[in-house]
This record gives structure tokens, sequence and C-alpha cells, in this order.
């Protein structure tokens, strides 16, 4: 069984992002999905920005950081959209992580914008759709890409789904693909099935970056 956080997107933590957690968990993992927006739920992106940029994005790091409090190492540090920043920064500056899942967002590995080098040996997957204007066209599919050339097949992958749609599995929004989120989902299990079956001490012991 893997420990898996899911950072929700800016219209926060929507009754789909709840579902999706309880079907990437299923019957073998367990899926915690913090409410850093403490009960405030968007109907749209732009309202959801508005509640971000009213709460902080230092609040909200703070947020994060207690919604981490009582868990054991060996976590795997997802995000959906927005969420994926939390999730990125913590998967690749946390030596106990266990591996990474990025849906529809992706932070580049180098750069001005980069939390630093990918952490040695740290599973990740990166899911997008291959027209989505915010995660095709803005940057993020080629840092995924980039991603997963730097670490190698054995380490990183990239699955794009075909279409424009953004939060996309979310089935709370217009814009869900519930097609392309069964995929998603089996993908995701896939990797915290590989997971599960390695030892938590032997993740914790990775090289890393920061050391």
């Amino acid at each position: 069984m893997v420990d898996v956080v899911l950072f929700h997107h800016v219209q926060g933590l929507t009754d789909g992002v709840r579902e999706f957690a309880e079907r990437l968990a299923g019957e073998r993992h367990r899926v915690h999905t913090p409410d850093l927006y403490h009960g405030a739920v968007a109907s749209s992106l732009e309202e959801g920005f508005e509640i971000k940029n009213g709460i902080g994005d230092q609040t909200l790091a703070t947020r994060a950081e207690h919604a981490l409090g009582g868990f054991a190492p060996g976590l795997v540090y997802a995000g959906i959209s927005l969420g994926v920043m939390t999730a990125q920064q913590m998967a690749q500056t946390r030596p106990d992580a266990r591996g990474a899942l990025l849906y529809e967002a992706c932070i580049p590995i180098t750069g001005e914008w980069a939390f630093g080098p990918w952490p040695e040996g740290l599973a990740v997957q990166v899911h997008g759709m291959d027209d989505d204007e915010f995660f095709a066209h803005e940057g993020d599919l080629d840092a995924a890409q980039e991603l997963v050339m730097t670490v190698g097949p054995e380490v990183g992958e990239l699955f794009t789904y075909p279409g424009n749609g953004h939060l996309f599995v979310d089935s709370s929004l217009p814009s869900y693909d519930a097609e392309a989120a069964v995929l998603v989902v089996e993908r995701s299990q896939t990797l915290l099935d590989r997971l599960g079956r390695t030892p938590v001490a032997a993740a914790a012991a990775r090289p890393h970056p920061t050391e």
C-alpha cells in the first residue's frame, strides 16, 4: 500500500477531485486530499484564482506543510494543474519522497522556474491533453518532455491524451473526459503498485540533490 497526497486544482477541493482520489486509491492505496481553501470551491477558473490570490501563496504553502503532519515517510506527491506546483516542489525537495504524479501541469527542472534537478531514481508520471491551452501551449508539455528525457524511461513517463480540455480528470466540471480519466487512473495505479513493492527505507536512502 502507498500513501498519496493529492493537491487540488485552482477551483478547490471539488467533488470531482474527491472522486478522482477515491478511484486512484482503489482497494490497494490511500489518497489524501488536503483542502487548502478550507471549504471554498470556485465555479470557474477565474473565481478560483480570486480565491487563491485572496488567501495568498504563503498561506497556501503553510497550509500544505501543515497538511503533511502525522504522515509516515515515503509519500507519493500528486497534484492537479495548480496543485502540481506544490506536489512537484515537495517531491523534488523531500528526501523521503516515494514518487510523483503530475496531472495537467509540469514545472521545468532547469531554468529560473525550476526547483532544482530531479532527484535521482524518483519515479514520476506526467499526464495531460495534447491540445490543452495551458498544458500543451504554455510550456508544461515541453517541461514534461525534458523531464522524462532527462530521467529516462525507467523513471519517468509522459502520457498525453487527445483533446483540449483542462481539468479533464475532474468529473464535476464540464471539461471532464471520462475515457481519458479511466486511462489516467489505470496508468497511475500501475506506478503506485510498483512503488508499493519498494520498501520505504530504500526510497528514503535515494541520493537527493539537496543533500
